[in-house]
């Protein structure tokens, strides 16, 4: 399947007037970020519960608007048998309709704002029936939290964020702050207090802001004075930060942003700030 799909992304690319062994370097170099786009824009959509191959189709279908299971196969590489089962997949996902004209059955997409808004609302059903149901964890996990994964890390500073009540302290590099932007948006509009420590002056109407010349992945949140979030984020797998609702751990890392606050006035000659 892999090497298939492989094949239908180069004759996708081919049809796209990309020929990497004719062009310049700076063309080839081009190439290659539209195809590593194309495998993003694939992976994309395998989070809205297609396979590669019906994404690879879904794809294809919303440049061509309508095409037969044959000049589908044709086009992707893809055989033909597996493009027809691809093709019925995407139909009983809500990514594509079938056109019966006589006898030739032809398959046109959904458009792609449709169909993603359409898999969100019907995850949004189910994420209701499914907290209806499943019992509350009516008091925070003791201990020490280990999380892993960068992409994990950040959920949990957002959902930390987003279920928070009246204060949140957040030291971050300018990066993370951006990609935490929405969630503080949200909470200084729900009435929260909310500071920030940032490698250099982050902008945040609302917000009491601290800019500092330091240049670090480590990251520090503190939300309600109950829960801390700390350690060191980098962009891949190997991430680590440490969750707890320990009271000890809490106050420590509040005494230590002070402290850093304090010290940034401090350089600034502005003790009143």
């Amino acid at each position: 399947m892999t090497t298939r799909l492989n094949r239908s992304i180069v004759v996708l690319n081919r049809n796209n007037n990309i020929n990497m062994r004719s062009k310049s370097k700076s063309s080839v170099a081009k190439a290659e970020e539209l195809n590593e786009g194309f495998m993003n824009l694939i992976e994309g959509l395998t989070n809205f519960n297609l396979t590669k191959q019906e994404a690879t189709l879904y794809v294809l279908l919303l440049k061509s608007g309508q095409m037969t299971g044959y000049e589908a196969a044709k086009q992707t590489g893809i055989s033909r048998s597996n493009t027809y089962i691809a093709l019925a997949g995407l139909v009983d996902k809500g990514a594509a309709y079938v056109l019966e004209e006589g006898k030739v059955t032809r398959y046109t997409p959904v458009p792609a704002a449709e169909f993603c808004s359409n898999k969100i609302s019907c995850l949004e059903e189910i994420k209701k029936d499914i907290l209806q149901q499943l019992p509350v964890l009516n008091n925070d996990p003791e201990g020490y939290i280990t999380i892993k994964g960068a992409q994990e890390i950040i959920n949990k500073m957002r959902n930390t964020v987003r279920q928070a009540q009246a204060r949140i302290y957040l030291s971050a590099n300018s990066r993370m702050l951006e990609l935490m932007l929405p969630e503080l948006q949200d909470a200084l509009q729900r009435g929260l207090k909310v500071v920030v420590i940032g490698d250099k002056y982050f902008s945040l109407p609302g917000a009491i802001c601290y800019g500092t010349n330091k240049q670090s992945e480590q990251i520090r949140l503190i939300a309600d004075s109950h829960t801390v979030l700390t350690g060191d984020l980098q962009d891949d797998e190997d991430s680590t930060c440490l969750y707890s609702c320990k009271r000890n751990l809490v106050d420590l890392f509040k005494e230590a942003l002070q402290n850093e606050i304090a010290l940034i006035k401090l350089q600034k000659g502005d003790m009143n700030v």
